[in-house]
């Protein structure tokens, strides 16, 4: 009867029923802090990861933009250089019919000209040889003035100047005609090789422009794929960052320490031990 009265018998139960409850709290404990340390260290690599890979994303996506721009760039002035050829080509084009035809008259006037200009020297040659031989001409002729020491022979003492500069203007229209021939020949190789170097230049820079319009697409193609990548794996960072949120208020923000509340709670459990130690040495006593 007096040990079922004993008074300590509640209060040793009570301190037997708290340990529990601590022993039980600290294994609790113990997992939890398990469970966020493994949470804590995944999200924080899924963080850092996310991390450097947006930040990758964006200097890959700024390389590309300025990429893009740069060949944007290029395919302008590739274009308008290929145009301002063509615009060359088709002026070189119509000057080179003009001067050919100009030319070409030119040469068939010459060789008019000299032809005519044979004709008259062949019809003078051919009447002063004969005013020069004719006698009857010259007898036929009125009598001569007595002031004149020789017969009258007509054009015949001029004859020299005549043929002579008949013959000077057959040399110019032969010197015009070949002038007008080596300047023609001299325009049309010009001609030619501005033509091939034009043709061989447009072929370069339209190649340029192919290659360079090929680059910029696959490079849009590219872009548009790190802008949706960057945008996925920015949501992706977003949720581990929210997660993080999600897991400070009871693991990282607990007000004191883990290690502390381990600490904390191992006295408790000594002390409350200590005293039931005590309370049982009465009991027995």
């Amino acid at each position: 009867m007096r040990v079922s009265d004993d008074p300590f018998l509640k209060v040793k139960k009570m301190i037997k029923d708290l340990i529990v409850r601590l022993m039980e709290e600290a294994n609790e404990e113990a997992e939890h802090k398990g469970w966020c340390d493994t949470e804590l260290a995944t999200n924080e690599q899924t963080r850092k990861e996310k991390t450097e890979a947006v930040e990758t994303l964006h200097a890959e996506i700024d390389e590309l933009e300025a990429s893009i721009s740069k060949l944007t760039e290029d395919i302008t002035e590739l274009t308008k250089a290929v145009a301002d050829l063509d615009a060359a080509m088709a002026k070189a084009t119509e000057l080179r019919q003009e001067e050919k035809k100009t030319n070409a008259q030119t040469v068939n006037d010459s060789q008019d000209a000299q032809t005519a200009v044979a004709q008259a020297l062949t019809v003078l040659k051919e009447f002063y040889a004969k005013a020069g031989e004719a006698t009857a001409l010259i007898q036929q002729q009125p009598a001569a003035p007595e002031i004149f020491d020789s017969p009258y022979t007509g054009m015949s003492s001029e004859n020299g100047g005549v043929v002579g500069m008949l013959e000077v203007i057959q040399s110019d229209f032969a010197r015009l005609e070949s002038d007008t021939k080596a300047t023609e020949a001299t325009s049309l190789k010009e001609y030619d090789n501005f033509m091939t170097d034009s043709k061989v230049d447009k072929e370069s820079k339209s190649t340029d422009i192919e290659h360079k319009t090929a680059k910029k697409q696959d490079e849009n193609q590219a872009l548009t794929v790190k802008r949706e990548d960057v945008e996925g794996t920015q949501k992706e960072l977003d949720a581990a960052l929210a997660y993080f949120d999600k897991l400070k208020p009871s693991c990282v923000d607990a007000g004191v320490s883990y290690d502390d509340r381990v600490g904390r709670r191992k006295d408790e459990i000594e002390s409350l031990q200590e005293a039931l130690r005590i309370l049982n040495g009465e009991d027995l006593a």
